[in-house]
């Protein structure tokens, strides 16, 4: 006997009513239904959420498999820029070979000229080095004797007068002379006149004929100058005698008539004097005379303190004049003149002598040459 049928029975004698199997299965419904459900929902949620990650996955490997391909567009572009860029650079490749054979052409032609024109060079120089062994030109010599005049011309001029510019101007038109000279061996001898002419140059006073004007002026001016007041009273002089005497100055005239310098008695005899040692003091810096030059200035420096009236601004800018005059003072030390000249005789005697050596150079050639 089973044990459904024990409990049918047990529950018969009881005086219940038996029950059947659907109305067991209604009573006790609730745990097995729910445990039935939470598992079909959890597995509906597995299955969503699988579902989800295939799609997931399918997705990104769709967008990555959508980036490959781009990837791979790009890096075929890529290829494709570089096969055009390999072609460019092998065009280019190609005419540059192309140019540099023309290149090589085009030097092989530039080499030969060169050494032709290497060769007329040669030429050339056995052409000059014959010509420089020649005797010097009637040109030449036309002009090295104009050279040597115009030497001597400025030193004899120097030495008789003292004239420092008119050598100078000699020396600068020898200089001009000698460089129209063909003859390379002179170019030394120009260094030589360019020293004496720069010596004589700097023996010129550079105010020379300013100062030569100024004298002249002075000269003119000599005639004008106040001369000094005898016996004038003077400004110091405001004693009570002083006072005196000039009241008593309108009513006695005192005057002396001896003891005056003669150039104060006769005005005319003191400005010939001044006007005189003015010319002389002329005179002496034409001919360089320096302690001549300096007397005349003293003198006529003198002449004015003495005679004139020093209190006038004509009078004193006068002395001014003579005292910038007296800084400004001609040379002491003479030009030594003549070594360009002696040289230039020399060089001449020289060139002279050389042709007949010339001549007989070969001779000796020769005869060594025969047996």
């Amino acid at each position: 006997m089973s044990q459904d049928d024990t409990a049918s029975t047990g529950a018969a004698s009881s005086g219940e009513r038996p029950q059947t199997p659907l109305s067991a299965g209604r009573k006790k419904p609730g745990p097995q239904r729910g445990g039935s459900v939470a598992f079909a929902l959890l597995l509906s949620i597995v299955a969503v959420g699988g579902a989800g990650y295939i799609g997931w996955r399918q997705w990104q490997q769709e967008r990555m498999a959508g980036q490959d391909n781009q990837t791979l567009v790009n890096v075929q572009q890529r290829v494709g820029g570089m096969q055009q860029s390999l072609t460019a650079l092998d065009s280019d490749r190609t005419a540059l070979r192309q140019r540099l054979s023309d290149a090589d052409q085009v030097n092989r032609g530039l080499r030969e000229e060169l050494l032709g024109q290497a060769e007329r060079v040669r030429n050339l120089e056995d052409a000059v080095a014959k010509l420089s062994e020649k005797t010097l030109s009637g040109h030449d010599a036309m002009l090295l004797d104009e050279t040597e005049s115009l030497l001597r011309l400025g030193k004899e001029r120097y030495d008789l007068f003292h004239d420092a510019q008119g050598a100078a101007t000699a020396y600068a038109a020898a200089d001009q002379s000698l460089a129209a000279v063909n003859d390379g061996a002179f170019s030394g001898l120009r260094q030589s006149v360019a020293a004496e002419h720069e010596a004589l140059v700097k023996s010129q006073p550079a105010s020379r004929t300013a100062a030569l004007d100024t004298l002249t002026q002075l000269r003119a001016d000599v005639a004008n100058l106040p001369l000094k007041a005898l016996d004038a009273p003077t400004d110091a002089d405001t004693g009570t005698w002083a006072r005196v005497r000039r009241a008593l100055s309108s009513v006695i005239s005192i005057r002396r008539d001896n003891g005056a310098p003669l150039a104060v008695a006769d005005a005319r005899f003191a400005r010939e004097l001044a006007s005189l040692d003015l010319a002389q003091a002329q005179l002496s810096l034409m001919a360089y005379d320096r302690d001549a030059y300096q007397a005349a200035l003293q003198r006529v420096t003198a002449t004015l303190g003495a005679q004139f009236d020093t209190g006038t601004p004509s009078v004193q800018q006068a002395q001014a004049q003579l005292a910038a005059l007296s800084s400004q003072m001609p040379p002491t030390s003479t030009v030594q003149l003549g070594a360009a000249l002696t040289e230039l005789r020399n060089l001449r005697s020289v060139h002279a002598l050389k042709p007949a050596n010339d001549n007989a150079t070969p001779a000796h050639a020769a005869s060594g040459a025969k047996p």
